[in-house]
């Protein structure tokens, strides 16, 4: 059985992690969620390492939401450059799933793209997990998780 860790915070406004979970319920079986939730979004590095080298996670979801001004913006970079070292540490993949609250203009829309953008990526470590050709297939396709595609430049 595969092991799906779920990392994500105090600090985010929205449920990401529940929603990840929910997602990955939905998505397919043949794993169990480890969830670790912790302040704030510089402590998600050492969270998902955490999760992969003491509860044997296969794969793991960072999720926070950092704030609109500068010095969150900031703290985002550290905790996302944390994620990659974590990610060559173990040799895990941990999947960064950030919503900056600048985003969008309002609450809704906001809840909207943290929910979206979870769900998506959740799909997606799933895919990474269990069926890595659907990855494959989507190359170079342009996608986005919350918001609308991009798609390809050419078709």
């Amino acid at each position: 059985m595969k092991l799906i860790g779920i990392a994500d915070t105090t600090f985010a406004r929205v449920d990401m992690g529940g929603a990840a979970i929910d997602e990955l319920k939905r998505t397919g079986t043949g794993f169990k969620v480890v969830r670790y939730t912790v302040p704030g979004i510089k402590d998600l590095p050492v969270a998902c390492k955490k999760l992969i080298e003491e509860q044997g996670c296969d794969i793991v979801m960072a999720l926070g939401m950092p704030g609109p001004k500068e010095k969150d913006k900031n703290c985002a970079h550290e905790a996302s450059t944390g994620l990659i070292r974590a990610q060559l540490m173990t040799n895990h993949h941990i999947i960064e799933v950030f919503v900056h609250e600048d985003e969008a203009s309002d609450p809704k829309t906001l809840a909207w793209l943290a929910e979206m953008r979870a769900r998506e990526h959740a799909r997606n470590a799933y895919d990474l997990l269990f069926r890595p050709d659907a990855l494959t297939k989507n190359a170079g396709r342009g996608l986005r998780q919350g918001f609308e595609d991009a798609g390809p430049v050419r078709e």
